[in-house]
C-alpha cells in the first residue's frame, strides 16, 4: 500500500513575497551565496530561471552532504516554486518527492513562505520528511536575510 504525504510549515518574511519569489524566478544560481546548507548548483538542462529546467544541488542534512537533481516549475500567479524530484538520496526513502515553496502576501502582519514537501513513501517504515522540511525553513530564513541585505 502507497503511503502518501504531506509536510508543511510557514516562515515570516522580513523581505516580501515578491522578492523572495523573484530571488527563485530570477537569481536561483546565488542560492548557494545565500544558504549555509547549500553547497553548491549545477544546471544540467535549459536555463537557471527557466520553467522545466533540470538541476543538481549539492547541501548538508544533518552534517551529511547529499545531492538533489529537480525538474523546476513555476506558477507566477500564485508564486509557487516547486522542486520535482528526479534522483538523489531523498530517493532513498521516497518513491516521489516534490519540494515547494510558495510566496504569499499578506495584508496584516509579514508576508510568509510556506514551505510544502509532498512525498510518497517507499514502505510505511519510512520516515516522514520531516528533516528536509527543516533544512528548506532554514534555507527560507536564510534567502530572506539575503534579501534584506542586498
Amino acid at each position: 500500500m502507497a503511503v502518501r504525504g504531506k509536510v508543511e510549515v510557514e516562515v515570516d518574511l522580513k523581505s516580501s513575497a515578491d522578492k523572495f519569489y523573484g530571488f527563485f524566478s530570477n537569481t536561483p544560481h546565488h542560492l548557494p551565496n545565500a544558504c549555509t546548507d547549500v553547497h553548491a548548483g549545477e544546471i544540467h538542462e535549459g536555463e537557471w530561471h527557466s520553467e522545466g529546467s533540470i538541476r543538481k544541488w549539492t547541501y548538508s542534512l544533518e552534517g551529511k552532504k547529499e545531492t538533489f537533481k529537480e525538474k523546476i516549475q513555476f506558477d507566477d500567479e500564485n508564486k509557487i516554486i516547486t522542486h520535482v524530484g528526479i534522483e538523489g538520496e531523498v530517493f532513498n526513502y521516497y518513491k516521489s518527492y516534490k519540494a515547494i515553496w510558495q510566496a504569499v502576501h499578506k495584508d496584516r502582519g509579514p508576508d510568509v513562505v510556506k514551505v510544502i514537501i509532498e512525498y510518497e513513501k517507499l514502505n510505511e517504515s519510512m520516515p516522514h520528511p520531516v528533516n528536509y522540511l527543516d533544512v528548506m525553513a532554514n534555507m527560507t530564513k536564510d534567502i530572506d536575510a539575503h534579501l534584506v541585505k542586498a
